[in-house]
């Protein structure tokens, strides 16, 4: 059997895997990551997956396949900025491949686990795909006609970055008002901290979760305290849903996708941030009327997207 390696830099750590072409992740470790050091990092990128100790007779690893969270360019070659790892016109492809004596392409990591959802997960049988990871902040991949749209210069698809409140609040970016100021986790946590802050009697639940210490609110207690039924928690997230689901709107009216695939850390919170998300979608895609409307789903591959993805577009 034909397979590849997938390999997800972090920040923290390397995560590599053994995939199949079915997208099975057949084994998978993890290495930590270096800080700083190109050549420390492709050291440990190639560790990791010497590590994986593939030696099956029957099998051949036939490429590799890695996903950073920069800018990648078109060549899928270089690394042309990724400021977590230090990063700046890197040779990452060129440094990883001598060390591990196969076929190497350098991926964006959210195309890798957009590709992942596309091919084997969420949105599955459909060439039109738009995913959004709501983490720390907003991510995404976009696949058209079942390609990954990497743009001309490689670095599509930052759909975080694009501005839904003129000179709105401040961005890590440079820019005001990105979206990911309003609908990621960051945002939750700043909604919920607010509440407390402005209105303890209606956070009196999460401010009992953090000791009452509103400055100590995190997702999880947001999370907790909006599946017990808390209404100021529920708040939070509609608030926050409501923004994901308008920019869905107005990403639909772009390129109007087939399905949107919802995944990271914040979608773990289910239907308390996706209903109004889907709600908030339906009132304001243009055309809603007279429209096919794009289904809204959950992410079903969680962190292993990453590596399945690289891995499979490693040959693509």
């Amino acid at each position: 059997m034909r397979l590849t390696i997938g390999v997800d830099i972090g920040g923290t750590k390397i995560a590599a895997g053994v995939v199949d072409p079915q997208g099975r992740l057949l084994r998978r470790n993890t290495y930590p990551t270096p800080d700083g050091d190109p050549v420390a990092l492709a050291d440990s990128v190639a560790r990791a997956v010497d590590e994986l100790g593939w030696d099956r007779p029957e099998d051949e690893i036939v490429a590799i396949g890695v996903g950073v969270a920069g800018f990648v360019d078109e060549a899928r070659s270089t690394v042309v900025v990724a400021p977590n790892l230090g990063l700046r016109d890197d040779p990452l492809k060129e440094r990883v491949q001598q060390r591990v004596d196969l076929p190497v392409v350098i991926e964006n990591d959210a195309n890798a686990a957009a590709w992942a959802e596309a091919r084997f997960g969420a949105g599955r049988g459909s060439d039109h795909v738009i995913c959004v990871t709501l983490g720390t902040g907003v991510g995404g991949g976009v696949i058209v006609n079942g390609e990954v749209y990497r743009g001309r210069h490689g670095v599509a698809a930052e759909i975080g970055h694009y501005r839904v409140v003129p000179y709105g609040r401040r961005c890590g970016c440079g820019n005001r008002g990105c979206w990911e100021q309003y609908a990621s986790g960051r945002a939750l946590v700043a909604e919920a901290r607010d509440l407390a802050t402005t209105n303890p009697t209606r956070a009196e639940r999460l401010l009992k979760l953090a000791d009452n210490d509103p400055g100590a609110i995190q997702g999880r207690e947001i999370t907790q305290a909006a599946t017990e039924g808390d209404e100021g928690a529920l708040a939070c997230f509609r608030a926050v849903g409501e923004w994901v689901g308008m920019g869905l709107a107005d990403l639909a009216a772009i390129l109007d996708p087939e399905c949107f695939v919802i995944g990271g850390g914040v979608s773990d919170a289910g239907d308390v941030l996706l209903e109004p998300a889907r709600h908030a979608f339906h009132e304001n895609v243009t055309g809603r009327a007279v429209r096919r409307l794009a289904q809204v789903r959950v992410a079903e591959l969680g962190s292993q997207a990453g590596i399945v993805g690289a891995a499979d577009l490693s040959c693509r």
